[in-house]
């Protein structure tokens, strides 16, 4: 029985279930692993380590490899490793001729993979969607953009009943798109009047075996559309800041997270005016806004027409961005047409997650801001179970929170990662730092925990599994 153990972990780690996409089986952030190590670091419970390029994507898991984008100058680059050993299996290079300037906290690699039936599918705002094989070979590219997106896209693909769907929200121009996965073919198109930029990833909701809808979350709107043909079914106005990471599904209901405004957030364009207008022709120009240190660098944002000013038009369209309806907010999945706020079974607005995607765990809604600040909630009434702090993991946070094995890893921009056991009472088990600026999302499947920092990929597990001495 010795002799067979080792094989048959190995042959339980291939078979693992996938982490296939952004956040993992249907965005959700949960693997059914066990036995993840409560502490790791760049020198304990390493599996291996493989030297990456750098982007902001996540890794994502699938038929026994692990995949990730990067860029290198004008080259976009996908690469597989091995999950049980590291080792590179390929890499595949695009080079684009012409490439958009991006805001310094992107950066034109920032969308995750998504694979499906031993193929994966990529998307570079550059170029658009490009199709490989397990083994690397090019199946399909379709061309997409250019996008208006002052920041930059950030959106990840998402395969579903036979489609490759991806939202694009921009400033103008947004829509959610549903492509062949194996021809690249445009099945449909719907378009999102009234949608702003956003940085979303849908999620599917399948009440029944023959019914499945797209849960789109936009920076002004809450959307359900059906899978197979892209028609609205309901819609909700709401406001954010600019809508980030994936919704959740509890039961029978939405639960998504908006950080915005009762009220507006900047001055009246009068007020700008006197402050900024130093020619006085009653517009704001690029060199006036200058004087800005702490925001000058967005002035693109706010002059939509790109002509160099901002007018009282752009300057409002800015000042009333994230108004509305916002928090975390618990949507019923029933409606149709326009919905209001009246619908919501619940809704939470203090210590509200900007960039992280919140979770739902063990029957625990949980999420992280700035600060290490983590919330729990009861997600059917949005009840308040803790709120607290993990005190050796202060700072930002981009990556969004995973779980496993009764724990949930929280992973802060300094490369600290917080191990919580998971509980309505949650507790801090370990902070294990990895010394290096993290934006990605973990992924977890068949026992281990893969972390991207800013230029290594990182396999942590609490036993190395490796072939039987006498393995054919």
């Amino acid at each position: 029985m010795r002799t067979l153990l080792p094989g048959l972990l190995l042959i339980a780690a291939l078979h693992a279930a996938d982490w296939p996409r952004f956040r993992g089986p249907n965005g959700a952030g949960v693997d059914s692993s066990t036995g993840l190590p409560v502490e790791f670091s760049p020198s304990k419970n390493l599996l291996w380590k493989a030297a990456v390029p750098f982007a902001r994507s996540s890794p994502i898991v699938a038929g026994g490899r692990v995949f990730l984008t990067a860029s290198e100058g004008d080259k976009r680059l996908t690469l597989a490793f091995d999950t049980l050993t590291g080792r590179q299996l390929w890499r595949r290079e695009l080079k684009c001729d012409q490439t958009n300037k991006v805001f310094r906290t992107n950066d034109p690699a920032s969308p995750t993979p998504a694979a499906a039936d031993r193929a994966i599918y990529v998307f570079f705002p550059d170029f658009g969607l490009i199709s490989y094989t397990f083994e690397g070979e090019e199946r399909w590219r379709r061309a997409l953009g250019p996008f208006n997106n002052f920041y930059g896209m950030a959106t990840s693909p998402v395969v579903a009943q036979g489609l490759v769907l991806l939202l694009c929200d921009q400033q103008s121009g947004s829509y959610l798109i549903g492509i062949d996965k194996d021809t690249g073919r445009d099945r449909w198109r719907t378009e999102r009047p009234g949608a702003s930029l956003g940085w979303s990833v849908p999620i599917v909701y399948s009440p029944s075996k023959d019914a499945a809808e797209i849960i789109a979350f936009g920076s002004a709107r809450v959307d359900s559309y059906y899978l197979a043909t892209g028609e609205q079914r309901w819609w909700l106005p709401i406001g954010s800041d600019g809508s980030m990471g994936s919704p959740l599904i509890a039961g029978d209901t939405a639960i998504v997270t908006a950080s915005g405004h009762d009220q507006p957030w900047m001055p009246s364009f009068d007020s700008a005016l006197a402050k900024y207008d130093k020619d006085g022709d009653g517009r704001i120009s690029r060199e006036e806004f200058k004087e800005d240190k702490d925001w000058s660098e967005h002035f693109g944002w706010i002059d939509s027409s790109h002509d160099g000013f901002i007018d009282t038009r752009e300057w409002n369209a800015a000042r009333t961005f994230g108004l509305g309806d916002y928090g975390v907010m618990a949507i019923p999945l029933a409606g149709k047409g326009r919905l209001s706020s009246k619908v919501l079974r619940w809704q939470f607005k203090r210590n509200l997650a900007y960039i992280p995607s919140p979770l739902i765990y063990d029957g625990v809604f949980y999420m992280v801001r700035t600060g290490g600040i983590v919330t729990s909630l009861q997600p059917s009434s949005g009840a308040v179970l803790k709120q607290g702090r993990t005190e050796k993991a202060p700072g930002e946070y981009y990556a969004s929170p995973v779980a496993a094995d009764g724990k949930i890893f929280f992973v802060s921009e300094e490369g600290k990662v917080s191990v919580l056991k998971a509980s309505p009472q949650w507790e801090v088990l370990a902070v294990n730092n990895l010394e290096e600026d993290t934006y990605a999302t973990p992924a977890i499947s068949g026992g281990r925990i893969y972390v991207r920092t800013r230029g290594t990929l990182y396999c942590f597990g609490a036993a190395a599994l490796t072939p039987p001495t006498n393995a054919r």
